[in-house]
């Protein structure tokens, strides 16, 4: 059985903070919502995770959200089931991350994102595709930089 580190190199390769701007947007791309992010991506040698993620945002108007995200890892995937959503990441090549989520409060509702790291691992492109009913509704564009 290999460790989250032998099994995910790619994943490996986001730990640290990253900070950015998300984007969301509908199909005619018209821009819905703007905020500032800032995200730990952690790898906890102790404790009962071998993923943590912590996700803070801010909006202009001083609005602050912060949301955790413990994760197990098994089969070369990492899968996630908070109080606010269930989902699973897996990698398909060597700089892109796919992640599957739902939030447990909107069954007809899930989410694709694709993750994609630059190969000097200091920057990140990642965009959310919105389904709701099987039919997209919304995008979220996703521009990091590693915070050094």
């Amino acid at each position: 059985m290999s460790t989250i580190r032998e099994g995910m190199p790619v994943l490996v390769r986001h730990e640290g903070e990253w900070v950015g701007t998300y984007t969301v947007v509908d199909n005619a791309g018209t821009i819905l919502d703007k905020y500032q992010s800032h995200l730990s991506c952690q790898f906890p040698e102790n404790g009962p995770h071998p993923y943590y993620q912590i996700n803070r945002y801010t909006w202009a108007d001083g609005k602050k959200e912060e949301h955790q995200f413990p994760g197990i890892y098994r089969d070369k995937a990492l899968f996630f089931d908070t109080e606010r959503i269930t989902g699973k990441a897996w990698e398909i090549d060597d700089s892109t991350v796919i992640l599957w989520f739902a939030y447990k409060n909107a069954p007809d509702m899930n989410l694709y994102e694709m993750i994609q790291i630059s190969p000097d691992n200091n920057y990140r492109a990642r965009t959310w595709h919105w389904f709701k009913n099987h039919q997209i509704y919304q995008r979220t564009l996703i521009q990091e930089e590693r915070l050094k």
